[in-house]
C-alpha cells in the first residue's frame, strides 16, 4: 500500500502537534483528518503543497498549514511539499515563472543583472511583480492540479496492483492446499487385502 511507503518518511505526529510554532492553530491541529494517510488526504496535500510552493511570498509553510486545515489535507505532506522551493531552487523556479508570466501577459522580459540586495529588489520589483505573480499562480495551479490527478491515479493503480497480487497469492495457496489434500487422500486409500 502507498500508506506504508509514505509513513516511512513522515515525521512523528506527536512532535509536530507539540511544536511551539504551531500552537497558534489551537485545537484544529489535533483534528485526526489532518494526519490520515488515504488517497483523498494525500492528493489534497499535493494540491496544497505544490500550489503554495509556487507562491512568491514569504511564509509559504504558514499558508500551506492554513489551507491544509481548511480543506482537510494531510498537514505534514502539505507543509513538506512547500520545500520544493528552497534557497537552491527559488532562483530558477521564480525566474521561469516570471518568464512564463511575461509571455502570457505579452510583456517584455526585463533582462537585468540580478543582485541579491535590497536595492536591486526595490528597483526591480515594480517591473517584475505582476508577471512574476501571474506566472507563479498559473504554474502553481496547473502543477498542483496535475499532481493531484497523478497522486489519485497512482494511488488507485498501486492499490489495484496490491489487490491483484494478494488474489494471486491466495489462488496459489489454494492450489497448493488442493494438491496437498489430494495427495493425502491417495495416501489414505485403504489397501486391497486380496
Amino acid at each position: 500500500m502507498p500508506r506504508r511507503f509514505i509513513k516511512r518518511y513522515m515525521p512523528d505526529e506527536s512532535k509536530i502537534k507539540a511544536h511551539p510554532h504551531l500552537q497558534w492553530l489551537g485545537n484544529s491541529i489535533h483534528n485526526p483528518n489532518l494526519w490520515h494517510l488515504n488517497r483523498s488526504s494525500v492528493s489534497r496535500a499535493f494540491l496544497v503543497g505544490i500550489f503554495c510552493a509556487f507562491l512568491p511570498i514569504p511564509f509559504q509553510m504558514l499558508v500551506a498549514a492554513v489551507l491544509a486545515i481548511i480543506i482537510h489535507s494531510n498537514l505534514p505532506i502539505s507543509i513538506g511539499l512547500v520545500w520544493i522551493t528552497n534557497p537552491l531552487t527559488i532562483p530558477p523556479i521564480f525566474y521561469s515563472t516570471y518568464k512564463i508570466g511575461a509571455f502570457l501577459l505579452s510583456l517584455p522580459v526585463q533582462e537585468t543583472e540580478m543582485a541579491l540586495s535590497l536595492e536591486w529588489l526595490e528597483s526591480s520589483i515594480s517591473h517584475i511583480w505582476w508577471p512574476l505573480l501571474f506566472g507563479s499562480l498559473v504554474c502553481g495551479i496547473l502543477l498542483a492540479a496535475v499532481s493531484y490527478a497523478l497522486v489519485q491515479m497512482l494511488w488507485v493503480w498501486r492499490v489495484n496492483r496490491d489487490w491483484e497480487a494478494r488474489r494471486m497469492r491466495r489462488h496459489a495457496k489454494s492450489r497448493r492446499l488442493k494438491k496437498t489434500n489430494a495427495a493425502q487422500r491417495t495416501d489414505e486409500k485403504p489397501t486391497d487385502p486380496h
